[in-house]
């Protein structure tokens, strides 16, 4: 097996990536003050970013999830490598020779099997793009020049294309030192009667990378028409492909997708290629599969959740792309941005409207024009007949009990007002009061509580993401609480400060995850506002935040504690930003000193029996966290 790496090149690797620089190729980072950066967290799913990042000391911190460390750590959990396949690849990133004690230089074989897979992927898109300058792709070049692509838009991205013969890429392969097993876990290479051959023959090729910029797989499309295959047939599931967690393009738009706080989805390769060249440099698509779940939380670390993000799909104006825009439509409150459609006259394509039409009116179609929730909602009208009386209270019927899902009261009316205009009741007040009646029955019978979320800025919906951790057991019994603890008190003060005055909390409080109220029926009160859509929302309209935070409780016990602390009066006399700083500092800092003593405690019970690994990483995150602490007790608020 490969020898140990010398420590003095792992610190050497450490030292020469910078933490945020990495970081930065999976989410999007923004100030958080005291040379901090923060953003959301990509190891569990949050709607207000608790996920910091310390360029200055190279570590980063989840005060949601708790996961910490340095860049290794950061890339061994993201990529799910060990850590000597990370060390090797950011050592590549870095242009550093690695040293290994015991085995000398790492051969090729001796590599991780990510690594080895990876390479494999790059050998192979390297190969399929000389093989696109031969005279057997000239159909494939004829293909690319009838949509409007020239040869640099070729190289721009990559296309190439795989030889008609059965083994050409497995015969490369196997001289580049990759072997047999090697191909076939790729995806590369398929069995054969006498062996490996080759997975993708006579097609036009696009390599298909991660977040980060690294092949993962390939989409193939058939160019003859003796190929008896699918038009598109991508990579099949394997250890670094998985269709549901890729998105076509993100390594090219993933910077200017966080710039402009915009992402256009759109379905196919050659949509994306002339999104691009026309200069929507925010344009990815899914790889065979329908827009997600794990495709959307790639997107919403991007994005940052901030008001201004806008989500445009573009779908064709035939039915199956009526169906997924519904199909969008259904995820559409996961999301935290607003969220758009666009389709081009005649039902075109970016890449037919490019050829058609030229590059202008590709930017002018992914303009934000129809709110997704208005296209989904005059689809399901739009096969009614609204003439009569009886279409019109069907149409109603199922339109209305989409509305419902929406769990914000205030955006609900918004959308219920709307929906009367769109099926034609001049009586809006009916319309909203069916609507409201839909939303009580599905939560009296126990709702989807865990997609509850606030106001997002639009009329779509509530934010979505999972809570970081579950509500509390509705019907606790009766408040839990010991006022004379000064950590019940602090957190009593907090609850009621994020509920009467938000905007001395914000966006602070927005940040502390659930765990830090120790009291149970705090941390269900914590819950309820973060469904709501967080403290923020209480500094355009606190009225309707109120009754969002009520709305999203799991019973009337949790609703009642809502409403007495949105009432009661406050212990300090002045209440001000001063004040507010200390409870947010107290709540915080009880909560840095807990983990420290229980990753300190879990050591004491281990003694001798702690594998190294976890013990290095228990004092990493022990240190982290007193430092952490330190600048609490030493800054005050200026240190979340």
């Amino acid at each position: 097996m490969a020898g140990r790496i010398n420590d003095d090149d792992v610190k050497a690797v450490r030292d020469a990536v910078p933490i945020d620089s990495v970081v930065s190729e999976y989410l999007q980072l923004r100030n958080a003050g005291g040379g901090n950066l923060k953003g959301l967290c990509p190891f569990h799913d949050e709607k207000s970013p608790s996920f910091q990042v310390s360029p200055g000391k190279g570590l980063f911190h989840c005060f949601g999830c708790q996961e910490g460390g340095d860049t290794i750590a950061f890339v061994m959990k993201i990529d799910h490598l060990s850590f000597s396949e990370t060390v090797e690849r950011l050592a590549a990133k870095a242009g550093i020779t690695l040293r290994y004690e015991e085995g000398g230089y790492n051969p090729s074989h001796q590599r991780g099997e990510r690594i080895r897979l990876i390479e494999a992927h790059q050998a192979a898109a390297e190969f399929y793009v000389r093989a696109l300058e031969s005279p057997e792709a000239e159909i494939g070049r004829k293909f690319l020049a009838e949509r409007g692509f020239d040869q640099d838009a070729a190289a721009h991205f990559r296309v190439g294309y795989s030889p008609a013969g059965w083994d050409h890429l497995t015969r490369y392969l196997r001289g580049k030192g990759f072997s047999d097993k090697e191909l076939i876990t790729s995806g590369l290479s398929q069995d054969g009667r006498r062996g490996p051959i080759d997975r993708f023959r006579g097609r036009l090729m696009w390599p298909i990378s991660d977040t980060a910029g690294e092949i993962v797989g390939f989409g193939a499309r058939k160019l003859r028409d003796d190929d008896n295959g699918p038009k598109y047939l991508n990579t099949p599931e394997t250890p670094i492909y998985k269709k549901s967690q890729v998105l076509y393009g993100i390594d090219l738009a993933k910077k200017d997708i966080a710039k402009a706080s915009r992402a256009v989805v759109v379905e196919g390769y050659t949509d994306v290629m002339a999104c691009h060249l026309a200069g929507v440099t925010t344009a990815i698509a899914t790889c065979g599969t329908a827009f997600g779940n794990d495709h959307i939380k790639i997107l919403r670390r991007l994005l940052m959740d901030n008001g201004s993000a806008r989500v445009i799909f573009t779908f064709d104006g035939d039915s199956a792309g009526q169906k997924a825009a519904l199909r969008a439509f259904e995820d559409d409150q996961k999301f935290a941005a607003e969220t758009y459609i666009a389709i081009a006259p005649d039902g075109m394509d970016p890449c037919d409207l490019r050829l058609a039409k030229g590059d202008d009116s590709v930017r002018d179609l992914v303009e934000p024009r129809t709110p997704l929730f208005e296209f989904a909602l005059r689809q399901i009208v739009g096969r009614y007949d609204l003439e009569t009386p009886a279409g019109r209270a069907a149409a109603l019927d199922e339109a209305a009990a989409v509305v419902a899902k929406i769990k914000t009261s205030s955006v609900q009316r918004e959308v219920a007002v709307q929906l009367a205009g769109f099926v034609g009741i001049l009586d809006q007040e009916f319309v909203v009061h069916r609507v409201a009646q839909l939303a009580r029955w599905a939560r009296d019978k126990g709702g989807d509580h865990a997609e509850r979320g606030g106001r997002r800025g639009g009329p779509q919906g509530p934010r979505g993401g999972a809570p970081q951790q579950p509500a509390p057991a509705p019907g606790f019994s009766g408040p839990a609480l010991n006022l004379r603890s000064p950590a019940h008190r602090t957190e009593r003060e907090l609850l009621k400060l994020a509920l009467q005055k938000p905007a001395l909390v914000s966006p602070a409080f927005d940040a502390y995850g659930v765990d830090e109220f120790t009291a149970p029926p705090y941390a269900a009160v914590r819950q309820c506002i973060e469904q709501a859509g967080g403290a923020e929302q209480g500094l355009a309209d606190n009225r309707e935040y109120l009754v969002a935070v009520m709305d999203a409780a799991p019973d009337n016990t949790v609703r009642s504690l809502v409403t007495e602390l949105a009432v009661e009066v406050f212990i300090g006399k002045t209440i001000d930003e001063t004040y507010a700083g200390m409870q947010l500092v107290q709540v915080r800092l009880r909560a840095v000193d807990r983990r420290i003593n229980d990753v300190q405690g879990s050591l004491a019970r281990l003694g001798s029996h702690v594998a190294p690994q976890d013990l290095a990483a228990a004092q990493n995150e022990v240190w982290v966290l007193q430092q952490y602490a330190q600048s609490l007790r030493a800054y005050g608020a200026a240190a979340l």
